[in-house]
């Protein structure tokens, strides 16, 4: 097959990034045509903001680009990973003038909530998840604390509802995990078109035999993500395991200094996957401490791959991903105490918690490999030219 796949990069790197470069690289190795197109949200610096609001809603230079390309092409598949917010919608209907089958995958809930996190105030939040319009994300200013910024998100959600765009213009939308499935659904997106894909890791990575001493968080730093509570239950933990943080965000000072005041936190900035793995290899666990509705949890992925078992919050996906006692721990989200006593529990049991690495490569194995995930793209990609999506 040939697929066209689009993405744009945000400013921070992150688990969406890897999606769409590890598929468009494994789809390579299994003998399909892959173009990889991405926008760079350091372009966003270089527009007015006129004309990004507009361009969110629907971009001409990227209709008109999109377009030439399948024109000339003979492209099966145009695959967006994520065309917030330069590449806009307008790339589906240059994908249906060109009878060219759209396949986007669900990496957060954009398309139903302004903030694409269903989390604000520290809380989760679905007041606009059924909601034709997301005017609720414009009261409380939920895309970057702007209430005119937030009005532009709404508005692309919004009109794109109105004119049939999410239901008519896409032949198939990969959901990273059920969860993400069902919210969409609940969101009243076509049942039929959403199937469940989890992400993957190829080729698959050496596992590693803990031994390290540490624990590690590897991820955003941001609200969300559970960075207050994680850090209050290392700094008032007694005799807890050191802790390595990797990652960037809006919370990194956050981070460092609380690795001022307590010796066992210390901050390692951002890294590469290799190096992450690295560290994950030695590792004595993995900590989640998530608090929204994460569409998967990838780096409980990564921490599996490479046998290291992950103590994660009760939430969404990484419920289900994490098998308490075979393949790591729960803890309620947000509960300082919960996390605590697990963190001090581990550091007291070194020897039983690395006796759940071998169930934790055994679930990487099971679900989480390229190969397995290659057939099941392919797949996607074939039944979507059952329901191609055209023009009305």
């Amino acid at each position: 097959m040939k697929i066209l796949m689009l993405h744009n990069r945000y400013l921070l790197p992150g688990g969406e990034d890897q999606v769409a470069a590890a598929e468009t690289a494994l789809l390579r190795e299994y003998g399909h045509e892959v173009e990889l197109l991405e926008e760079d949200n350091r372009r966003v610096e270089q527009l007015d903001k006129a004309h990004l609001a507009l361009r969110t809603i629907w971009s001409r230079e990227s209709y008109h680009r999109i377009n030439e390309k399948l024109q000339g092409g003979d492209f099966d598949i145009l695959h967006v990973q994520n065309s917030f917010p330069l590449w806009s919608p307008s790339v589906y209907y240059a994908a249906s003038r060109n009878n060219v089958r759209v396949v986007q995958t669900l990496h957060n809930y954009r398309l139903m909530c302004v903030n694409s996190l269903f989390f604000r105030d520290q809380r989760l939040c679905e007041d606009c998840l059924s909601r034709f319009l997301p005017w609720r994300g414009i009261l409380h200013a939920c895309y970057r604390n702007s209430h005119a910024a937030s009005a532009v998100v709404a508005g692309m959600v919004g009109s794109h509802r109105l004119v049939g765009t999410w239901h008519k213009r896409v032949a198939a939308y990969i959901a990273v995990s059920e969860f993400t499935r069902e919210k969409y659904i609940a969101g009243g997106f076509p049942q039929e078109k959403i199937v469940t894909k989890p992400n993957f890791i190829y080729p698959t990575p050496e596992p590693g035999h803990g031994g390290g001493g540490y624990a590690l968080y590897v991820g955003r730093l941001s609200k969300e993500k559970g960075i207050t509570a994680m850090l209050e239950a290392w700094k008032s933990a007694s005799h807890p395991i050191p802790l390595r943080i990797v990652g960037e965000g809006p919370l990194a000072e956050l981070v460092i200094a609380a690795g001022r005041t307590c010796p066992k936190i210390e901050y390692l900035g951002g890294k590469s996957l290799p190096e992450v793995l690295d560290l994950m290899r030695a590792a004595e666990f993995l900590v989640f401490p998530s608090e929204w509705y994460e569409t998967m949890g990838r780096t409980i992925m990564e921490a599996f791959a490479v046998g290291t078992p992950v103590v994660a919050s009760r939430i969404g996906p990484p419920a289900t991903m994490v098998v308490h006692g075979e393949t790591g721990f729960h803890f309620q989200p947000g509960s300082v105490t919960e996390m605590r006593e697990r963190v001090e529990w581990c550091s007291r049991n070194p020897q039983s918690l690395r006796a759940l690495r071998k169930k934790a490569r055994e679930a990487f194995e099971a679900t989480y490999t390229g190969a397995a995930n290659a057939k099941i793209l392919v797949a996607i990609y074939q039944t979507a030219g059952q329901a191609v999506a055209t023009a009305k």
